[in-house]
């Protein structure tokens, strides 16, 4: 009981830690120290909007379809002309010091890749799959009702999980520019958190116990290892259909700098529009808050697996986008031949040459409001 009493003591007080100092944002991170490179970054993504929205790709410059780790490659580039406009990698694997994280690509790699696209004037954002804190084989997808209970303070993992944060700050820390600088990041912890797939997921937690684990990570990277070039993005599923779905476990103004959603195409586009109203009816939801909280927006994670249609593209991704002024949408990585499922198939979301959807993502390339790399680096996002 002594233990549960002090656990809920601490979720009341952190939900509410901030509030006392909380102001009015503008157009200033959460993180009253963050590093200049990382307050230009948001102040820009402010602005880009106003232009269009970065396109991006999960794992780009690791491999692609039919390759691995090759110098400068990249199935976007081969396919569009340019590298995307941002890049997402995932921490899972930090947890217990693996060298590679939970897609085999090593983190000495993933290093230099980040370092690469950014000194190129691209965009990192970063995820982390967080394996089981009760050592589930399944990993991030255990669904063990309770799990997150026992990673807050005075929780039998608690310190544990601070073992995995001590982890990701100093893989995060070594992220540094050619002078020196810290890296810019989008960090989404908890990625699909309203999902049920995750033992962090809707099902498996209460909102405050969600809200307090997000503040308190937000505080222990900040406060406990001084790490201020992370701006911190709060990441639902595709389920909700309200502002108020969307905000119940939303963990406060003061520790979020953007909002956004995943969502993916599994019917067949041709036999049904139902992606492109319910991504684009969602992105209305979250743009409205957003312009009420004055936060970012973005489609943080989308695609269709293998593009089986020739013009998903632009009469799909694109409608679903509608006029909506999000920062970024970012599909899927290319993997290439999945042999985790029977009978195998092909898992990638990005063209790549020769492939059928390369002609219609060369047009998505050259509209105005699609920003890859080049792009982004000609509006000098980090100064």
């Amino acid at each position: 009981m002594h233990k549960q009493l002090i656990n809920t003591i601490f979720c009341v007080l952190l939900v509410f830690a901030f509030s006392c100092s909380a102001v009015a944002q503008d157009t200033i991170p959460i993180d009253k120290n963050a590093t200049k490179e990382t307050i230009a970054l948001y102040k820009n993504l402010f602005k880009l909007r106003q232009k269009g929205f970065m396109f991006g790709h999960q794992d780009d410059l690791a491999y692609g379809v039919n390759w691995r780790y090759q110098k400068d490659r990249s199935d976007v580039k081969e396919s569009a002309g340019d590298y995307p406009g941002i890049y997402g990698y995932d921490l899972c694997g930090l947890e217990d010091n693996n060298p590679n994280n939970l897609d085999g690509v090593p983190f000495k790699k993933m290093r230099q890749y980040i370092k690469e696209g950014y000194e190129r004037g691209g965009v990192i954002t970063l995820s982390w799959h967080f394996k089981s804190p009760l050592g589930k084989e399944k990993g991030a997808w255990d669904t063990t009702h309770g799990t997150v209970a026992t990673i807050l303070p005075g929780g039998s993992n608690h310190q544990l999980f601070k073992t995995w944060l001590d982890n990701g700050a100093k893989f995060i820390k070594s992220l540094k520019g050619k002078n020196g600088e810290s890296i810019p990041i989008l960090f989404r912890p908890f990625h699909e958190l309203t999902g049920s797939w995750f033992w962090w997921g809707q099902r498996e937690c209460t909102a405050e116990e969600f809200k307090t684990i997000f503040r308190f990570i937000i505080y222990y990277l900040k406060q406990e290892k001084k790490i201020n070039n992370l701006l911190y993005v709060y990441n639902t599923a595709g389920d909700f259909n309200n502002d108020t779905e969307f905000l119940e476990r939303y963990p406060g103004d003061d520790v979020i700098d953007m909002i956004s959603f995943d969502a993916y195409q599994y019917e067949d586009p041709l036999k049904s529009d139902g992606f492109v109203k319910d991504v684009n009816k969602r992105l209305k939801i979250i743009e409205d808050i957003a312009i009420k909280k004055n936060k970012l927006t973005a489609l943080a994670e989308t695609g269709y697996e293998a593009i089986p249609y020739a013009e998903w593209w632009n009469q799909t991704l694109l409608k679903a986008i509608g006029d909506n002024k999000i920062s970024f949408v970012l599909v899927w990585r290319n993997h290439g031949m999945n042999n985790w499922d029977t009978p195998p198939r092909m898992h990638y979301y990005a063209p790549y040459k020769g492939h059928l959807s390369e002609a219609d993502f060369k047009k998505f390339y050259n509209l105005d409001k699609t920003l890859f790399e080049k792009e982004v680096n000609a509006e000098g996002i980090y100064k």
